[in-house]
């Protein structure tokens, strides 16, 4: 049976600084607390559909393997598909808290290409703001 992948369930974010890291999710993405699970180090946010976990680094399901923070990255980027896509209003706001904001263009995605635009969480992560589809 061939797998069929619907869309992305989580992504899990190794963070230094749980709190901040929570504090950027949740007041400047607007990504509410679904579950926290602090003897894990594990905040799981809601991101639409889909959840986005912050692991804190030593937490006791954290692999050591994984290495020490800023060697690397924990991942290249997240996307995540806002709507609307205002980017003036998202670039304003984002200025707002302080966010490290990246490059803004039309980008290919799940439903083709549309506005995207690149920012920074606090521990450097990538993270793209992708908007609708172009019609």
């Amino acid at each position: 049976m061939p797998i069929k992948i619907r869309e992305i369930d989580h992504v899990v974010i190794r963070c230094a600084d749980l709190d901040n890291m929570v504090h950027f999710y949740r007041d400047v993405l607007a990504c509410p607390i679904e579950k926290e699970q602090l003897d894990l180090g594990l905040v799981q946010m809601r991101a639409g559909r889909s959840l986005i976990d912050l692991l804190a680094i030593g937490g006791k399901i954290d692999r050591p393997d994984s290495g020490p923070p800023g060697a690397g990255r924990n991942m290249d980027h997240l996307c995540v598909r806002v709507e609307p896509f205002d980017a003036h209003a998202l670039r304003a706001h984002l200025e707002k808290h302080g966010a490290r904001i990246g490059e803004e263009a039309q980008r290919y995605g799940a439903e083709g290409f549309g506005p995207s635009l690149y920012l920074f969480d606090p521990e450097g992560n990538m993270i793209e703001l992708k908007g609708a589809p172009e019609a």
